[in-house]
Order: structure tokens, then C-alpha cells, then sequence
């Protein structure tokens, strides 16, 4: 490359002062003055020395290379300092001269041409001149450099010399570049993220968008957006109280998740969305605005409301169903046991129905049934319930009046209401009702006992001669003294060593192999006599014996695992169930802990089995202490999932690994219709959740079957063998085989319920 300036000669100021001293060149190309000639000029030449130490040790200190050079091709060095190394790899002597190569040499081709522009630009200005560039270093590596210098100019204005500094600053480069490539990243992050991004004040105006949440609210682009959306509050939310309540909770916690509203896209439509926020403060600490992001869930949504009302509504009436009445009703109890209330459950069951089902054809049957479905809902209050159990038995839940004489004069009603004419193109019809009713707390503390007086009680009014009513009057003196027999010797069971566990496997649906076991609670009596767990557990539930009974169960459960295992047997998961009172009465999560210190078992061989229903009730809490019984490592199953009706919106935050199918959808399935749907729907949330599914009750190959086809993980039944003694449970695990069909179906009766 050419010279921009007159080549010079090399330092022709150097000789200046040739009478007072001599210019040599030292190595690393320092000048330094030789000793003074004449003796009397000795402390001027000391002065000087000390000077050119000072210069020395200034320049060998300074962080770069200090450098003189001339304006010719290959800026020929004159001088470089002790920096040199330091900066380049290679000795000041290197490059003096150009005796082993160029400086020029050693920068980066592709930068020369740019940096001698900038070098020529400011000497023609004569001006300082700064640039940025790389060079090669002696190890083969690349550096970032930075150069300031300016032009030397002899007494007639002549460019005589270049003179500047030389700093590394490849480490100030890279943190740059980085910066840059996260600003980049960050950028196309905002612009290409599928979920709304946003940035709000806190009057609930957007400051910032990305194009995903302009795209989610209907509008072509993020400035229109936030043009058009002035007032989040009035103009985005349906509910304007949802924008204060997110506000308060983001206040309060500092961040927010999952807060789900209705919005109005731009076209109107009414969406579901859910935003993640937190709270955005100033240097100050004073709240500055919010930012966050949002996620289109209608779709979600509209499937959740689709499985729920799958899931707890019957198909042809609309009507809550068999598991969202069990639902209810549990709740209602306890709504009316905490304000000392009564409540009343009726049973309907319609007169003649068979008759007008086979002669006029089952369209017609199903036309009659939804028709007194409506005024059967229309003879009730809102907040009462109406449901079908199936057939044409229906269920009604009266809340709140106080004695037998105001129910009645409901259902008188309700008769006169359903008596009158049923008009259809065939003729009119009249149809008619007979009623049981079971009050709580009079004639049941459960909701088993309830239905059951309810149902013996209709039967009641049909043996008087149908369209009536009638009360449960059965023999309650007998019944309570049964009762009270049953909690006296309940009482004594656990100290009497009366409790066993039986074990029911869990298979795998493919290898047929047992990957589990069900702990399931026996009780033989004094009298030797098998009282069964539907009978005897609600019973310790509410005298609150269930809480020691449960802790002993754990305990031993736990103990035969690991006595399996210390016996040489493959390791597996033991389910047992926990109550919902254990949980409320007991620190359940120290007791577990306690247990499996004590025996020795691993929690993950340990999988707790609580219902549907039971978690419902006080979910946050539930949510806590499951959170940490996850902790610990312990597993755990939704048992009876499907016979609750507000779970699914939970569901998703418990940390439960299976889901369990209630056995009373797995009975019909080969045969009924809704059963079919319900576990199909269950199967695949349980998937789409990332969970296992287990079936329950499982008896013939029918059924089997259908699991099979639609996927489910792990079955359990009798098909694959009744619950047996620790005992002879182990010789089945022994046989480590296939298991097939060890016995006949038995009768549903003798199924067990815990």
C-alpha cells in the first residue's frame, strides 16, 4: 500500500542536540541518551538520566504499547515500548525497523485499508486520529486492538513522524459483541415468541407489545394495538374486576401465574386467556408498571367445559349425573352440618315408564325423560339439585327447610307439576311419580345412607299406590343400635391386632406382569366374623378412628415392601389409601416420613391413593402438602377419578403421577355408552397431562379389551386375581409371570371399597 505522506527518513529529529548529547538505540528500541562528554555539563546529564529512568518505567508500566513510527508503506517502526510484548506476542526488537517483520504485517488484512483511511484522515487534519482493529498475535490467536495517535510535524510543517498508543481490548470487545448478540436474541425472541409479550403502566396502558398478543386480540400489529387499547380495564376485559384483581394479587406476591379471564378481541369475540406478570419497580422501589405474558386458552378451556360436562352431566337429560349428585351431596352435608340445617334428598322414580318405553319406542321414552327433567328442575330453586341416576330414577337435593312439613308441601307441588298432561303427536299422556325421602340428619350422616333410606322409601310410596311421597320410618331404633355395636367394637379392633391387609396387583397392561399392589384394609371380628370396609370405614371416618387406623396401615404396608425386598423379590410400588380426615387431622407428610425411616422402605416404593372428591375439598391446602409429600419422593394417584365434579381445574397442579379410573365406569363399558366416553375422556386427559392411568374393577375380557384398545396403562381387578394375605400374595410375585384370569368374576358385592 502506498504512503499517504512523504516517506521520511528514519528519526531525523533524533540527532537534534547533537552538541549536548549522542542518540543511541538501545535494545527493545528505547532511546536512551549516552553518558554526558563534558564533565561540566554532569548534573544537567544526571537530570536527563533520571528523566529517561522515569520515562522508562512510566512506559513500561503503561497498559499497551507505546509506539513512534514512520508514514511509509509498512509504518516502519522507529520505537515501541516494553508493551510490545504484552500487546502483540512478539519483542520490541521484532519490530524495530521492520528487522524480523512489520507491524503492519501483523494486522488484520481486512482491516488495513479501513485503518489507514482513518490514520491518513487525521494527519491531514492534523488531528488525533482513533481506530479500532484486529491483529494477529505471536500465538495464532486474534486481538482486538484500540489505537490512538497524531501526526509529528517539523518546523516547516512537514509530516515527520506518527507517535501513539496501542491498547488490547479484545476482552472490551467480546463483552460488547455479547451484548449485542443478547440484545439480538432478546429482540427476535419478542418478535417471533408464539405467546403475548406486554408491558403495561399501571393505569392499564400498553407500552410495549409483540406481534403474538396483537395476533391474540385480533389486531394486525403491536402499534395498532396499543392505539386502540387506551383503558385495559373497560376496553380488553369482560369482567373489568378481573384487571383489579390481577393488579392486587401482583402486588401482593411480586409475580402472578395462570390468571385466567375473558378478554374482547378487536372483532368483539370473547376469548380465554391466561397471563404469567410480575411487578416492574424503579431504582427508587416505587412500582413502575407490569410486564408479562399471555396465552390463548379458549381452546383449553372450551375441552375442559366439554369433558367436565361429559365427565358429571347425563347426555340425554343435561342433568348432573351419578358421580356429580355423590359430589353434591357430599358437600351439602357438610354445608348443613356446619349451620345445623336439615336437608333432603328425594328419590323419583316414574310410574309406568317401562310400559310407555317398550310399546311407544325408545325415542319416546327419551323424549318423556327430558321433558320431566324440565319440570322437575322447574319445581326446585337454583340452588337445590336435580340429577338422573339412570333409567328413569331421578334425584332431587332439597337444602335448607327445617322440618317434614315443609318438604312436603315442596313436593305436593312438585306431583301436581309432573301429573299434568303430557301432550305428544301419539296422544296425551298423564303421567305420575312416587317419591322417598331421606332428611338429613335424621335419617343418615352419610351420603351412602341417604340415597339408600331415599331409595327403600320410594319403593315405599309404590307399594301405596304410586303418585305419592313418603318419608324413611324404617326400624331406626335397630339401625342405631347396630350402629352403635359396630363403633364399640371398632374401638377395640386396632389394640386387638382384629386389621389385616390383604394385597390386589396392579398389572401392566402389555407385559401383563405386576408392577404394584393395592394395601386394602380387613376386618375379622372377635366373632370371626368379615365385617365389610364399606361398612365399618365410613363408620371409623366419623368417630375419627380412621386417622390411627390409616397410620397403622401405612406403618405395616411399608414394612411388607421392604420385607419383600430384603427377600430377594423384584421391587415395586404398594398403593395405600390415605383418608381425606388423615390429612386434615394428622401431619400427614411427618407421619409418612416417619414410616419410611422407620422400615427402611425407599419413597418411591410408596404411592398414596387419595379420591377425587376428597382432595376437592380445601384444594389449596391439599396442594401444599402434596407438593411435599412429592418432595420426599413419595407417589402419587387420583383414586375414583370421575366421580367428582370441580376437579379438572385442579387437577393440573397436583403432582400426582397416575390417575385411577372408578371401577363403577370400567363395570359397564363393554355395554354402555356414557361409561365408554367417560373412560375413553379420562384415558386421554390422563395422557395429555403426562400421567399413567390405572383401571379399577376390571372382571372380564370384554373389558380388557376395550382398555387395551384405547390405551390404558395399568389395570387392576378381579380378572387378575382377588386381594390375598402378605402371604400368599407372595407366592404369586414368586411366580414372576403373566398373570391371566386366576378366578371367576365375583359378584360386585364382594368387590372391595378401600
Amino acid at each position: 500500500m502506498k504512503s499517504s505522506a512523504k516517506t521520511l527518513n528514519p528519526a531525523p529529529d533524533l540527532q537534534a542536540h547533537a552538541n549536548v548529547r549522542t542518540v543511541v538505540r538501545p535494545p527493545h528500541g528505547e532511546l536512551q541518551p549516552e553518558a554526558p562528554a563534558d564533565p561540566s555539563s554532569f548534573d544537567s546529564t544526571v537530570a536527563r538520566g533520571d528523566t529517561g529512568r522515569m520515562l522508562r518505567t512510566l512506559l513500561g508500566n503503561l497498559d499497551g504499547m507505546v509506539y513512534r513510527c514512520r508514514d511509509d508503506a509498512d509504518w516502519t517502526m522507529e520505537f515501541v515500548s516494553e508493551g510490545c510484548r504484552a500487546l502483540t506476542g512478539y519483542d520490541a526488537q521484532d519490530l524495530l525497523l521492520n528487522k524480523r517483520l512489520s507491524y503492519l504485517s501483523i494486522m488484520h488484512p481486512e482491516d488495513r485499508d479501513r485503518v489507514r483511511e482513518e490514520v491518513v484522515g487525521g494527519l491531514t487534519l492534523r488531528k488525533r486520529f482513533d481506530c479500532e482493529y484486529r491483529i494477529f498475535h505471536a500465538t495464532g490467536g486474534i486481538r482486538w486492538v484500540w489505537e490512538r495517535g497524531t501526526g509529528v510535524f517539523d518546523l516547516q510543517g512537514r509530516l515527520a513522524a506518527i507517535e501513539g498508543i496501542i491498547q488490547d481490548v479484545t476482552e472490551r470487545k467480546e463483552s460488547s459483541q455479547a451484548l449485542r448478540e443478547a440484545e439480538r436474541r432478546y429482540y427476535q425472541l419478542f418478535e417471533n415468541a408464539l405467546e403475548g409479550i406486554f408491558r403495561t403502566t399501571l393505569d392499564g396502558q400498553y407500552l410495549d407489545a409483540n406481534p403474538a398478543l396483537a395476533r391474540i386480540y385480533g389486531f394486525d400489529s403491536p402499534p395498532e394495538l396499543i392505539q386502540s387499547r387506551k383503558d385495559i380495564r373497560n376496553e380488553l376485559y369482560v369482567d373489568p374486576k378481573r384487571r383489579e384483581q390481577f393488579m392486587a394479587l401482583v402486588r401482593a406476591r411480586g409475580s402472578i401465574s395462570g390468571f385466567e379471564s375473558q378478554v374482547y378481541k378487536k372483532n368483539g369475540e370473547v376469548i380465554w386467556i391466561s397471563e404469567n406478570a410480575r411487578a416492574v419497580y424503579d431504582a427508587s422501589g416505587e412500582l413502575a408498571c407490569y410486564e408479562g405474558t399471555v396465552e390463548d386458552v379458549t381452546e383449553r378451556k372450551l375441552y375442559q367445559a366439554r369433558i367436565e360436562q361429559q365427565a358429571n352431566y347425563d347426555t340425554l337429560t343435561g342433568l348432573a349425573n351419578r358421580s356429580l349428585l355423590n359430589d353434591r351431596l357430599q358437600q351439602a352435608i357438610l354445608n348443613a352440618s356446619g349451620h345445623g340445617s336439615r336437608l333432603a334428598v328425594v328419590f323419583v322414580d316414574l310410574d309406568r315408564f317401562k310400559y310407555i318405553n317398550d310399546s311407544l319406542g325408545h325415542h319416546v321414552g327419551d323424549e318423556l325423560l327430558r321433558a320431566m327433567a324440565e319440570r322437575l328442575r322447574a319445581s326446585v330453586r337454583d340452588t337445590d339439585t336435580v340429577a338422573r341416576l339412570g333409567g328413569d330414577e331421578f334425584v332431587l337435593l332439597i337444602n335448607g327447610h327445617g322440618d317434614p312439613e315443609s318438604i312436603a308441601v315442596v313436593l305436593e307441588r312438585m306431583l301436581s307439576e309432573i301429573s299434568q298432561p303430557w301432550t305428544i303427536s301419539q296422544g296425551d299422556f298423564n303421567i305420575t311419580c312416587s317419591m322417598g325421602v331421606a332428611l338429613y340428619p335424621d335419617d343418615g350422616a352419610t351420603a351412602q345412607a341417604l340415597l339408600k333410606h331415599a331409595d327403600s322409601a320410594m319403593y315405599r310410596a309404590k307399594e301405596k299406590g304410586r303418585n305419592n311421597f313418603q318419608f324413611f320410618t324404617a326400624e331406626l331404633n335397630a339401625l342405631i343400635t347396630e350402629r352403635l355395636e359396630l363403633e364399640n367394637k371398632l374401638r377395640r379392633a386396632l389394640e386387638r391386632g382384629q386389621f389385616s391387609l390383604h394385597y390386589q396387583p396392579r398389572v401392566d397392561m402389555h407385559s401383563r406382569r405386576i408392577i404394584g399392589a393395592e394395601a386394602l384394609l380387613r376386618w375379622n371380628c372377635a366373632d370371626q366374623e368379615n365385617v365389610p370396609p364399606s361398612r365399618f370405614i365410613p363408620v371409623a371416618e366419623e368417630i375419627g378412628l380412621i386417622v390411627p387406623i390409616g397410620r397403622w396401615v401405612l406403618r405395616e404396608a411399608c414394612a411388607q415392601n421392604k420385607a419383600w425386598q430384603d427377600a430377594g423379590l423384584p421391587p415395586f410400588i404398594v398403593s395405600v389409601n390415605v383418608s381425606v380426615r388423615q390429612f386434615r387431622q394428622d401431619d400427614i407428610v411427618q407421619t409418612i416420613g416417619e414410616v419410611l425411616r422407620d422400615t427402611g422402605l425407599e419413597a418411591r416404593y410408596l404411592e398414596i391413593e387419595l379420591t377425587e372428591s376428597a382432595v376437592m375439598h380445601d384444594a389449596d391446602q391439599f396442594i401444599a402438602m402434596l407438593n411435599e409429600l412429592n418432595d420426599l419422593g413419595v407417589q402419587m394417584s387420583i383414586d375414583d377419578f370421575g366421580t367428582g365434579y370441580s376437579s379438572l381445574s385442579y387437577l393440573k397442579r397436583f403432582p400426582v403421577d397416575r390417575l385411577k379410573v372408578d371401577r363403577s365406569f370400567v363395570h359397564d363399558i363393554a355395554n354402555d355408552v356414557d361409561d365408554a366416553t367417560i373412560v375413553r375422556t379420562v384415558i386421554a386427559l390422563g395422557h395429555n397431562l403426562g400421567l399413567k392411568v390405572v383401571a379399577e374393577g376390571v372382571e372380564t375380557e370384554q373389558q380388557l379389551e376395550f382398555l387395551r384398545a384405547n390405551h390404558c396403562d395399568e389395570l387392576q381387578g378381579y380378572y387378575f386375581g382377588a386381594p390375598l394375605p402378605g402371604n400368599e400374595f407372595v407366592e404369586v410375585l414368586r411366580r414372576d409371570e403373566p398373570l391371566r384370569k386366576l378366578s371367576p368374576s365375583p359378584k360386585r358385592s364382594q368387590l372391595p371399597l378401600l
